[in-house]
């Protein structure tokens, strides 16, 4: 449900002492107060060390449902022809990220767009983005050959007509149009 509504699963005090754990652990504590057979298991209750609620847990279940959701994405798209829309930006600990968004028309005629990646990149340079984005592609068993359009942010990396990521992607693709 947290992930389905977009909010936070960490607190920033999860210790016993604190009022608020979080969203995750907060959840869980409501749930186990409504069922019994869920309280008897679950959080201090938990057999042994069996507790599945450490960070490292969370940020685990957090990545089995984005894998599934990446899966769906791309299982609608199949071998359709999809456009692809990229941004790069820094995030809060200074690394380079690029969002990979593809937008395509499913089955029933309408048109979609959906947040596949959000892939960390050494840099920012034309020739690394279309790699990474070469490599997320085939990560999601999606065909580079597919791409019948690509939109970027306005930075000459990515606009460039010569050196720039779409005509780098055009080589490669001549039906990419930007």
């Amino acid at each position: 449900w947290l992930t389905f509504q977009a909010c936070a699963f960490r607190g920033h005090d999860e210790s016993h002492e604190s009022q608020n754990r979080g969203n995750f652990l907060e959840m869980l504590k409501l749930l186990a107060s409504y069922n019994k057979e869920a309280d008897a298991v679950v959080l201090d209750n938990a057999p042994q060390n069996a507790i599945y609620t450490s960070p490292s847990i969370q940020k685990e279940i957090l990545h089995v449902f984005a894998r599934k959701v990446q899966n769906e994405i791309c299982n609608e798209i199949g071998n359709a022809k999809f456009c692809l829309i990229v941004d790069e930006a820094r995030d809060e600990s200074r690394r380079e990220q690029m969002a990979l968004v593809v937008r395509f028309v499913d089955k029933h005629g309408f048109v979609k767009e959906r947040l596949i990646d959000v892939v960390h990149v050494k840099d920012t340079t034309s020739a690394t983005l279309k790699q990474e984005i070469c490599s997320a592609l085939s990560h999601h068993n999606l065909n580079i050959q597919n791409v019948r359009g690509q939109g970027y942010d306005g930075a000459s990396n990515m606009r460039g007509e010569w050196k720039g990521l779409q005509a780098l992607i055009i080589q490669e693709c001549p039906y990419a149009y930007y």
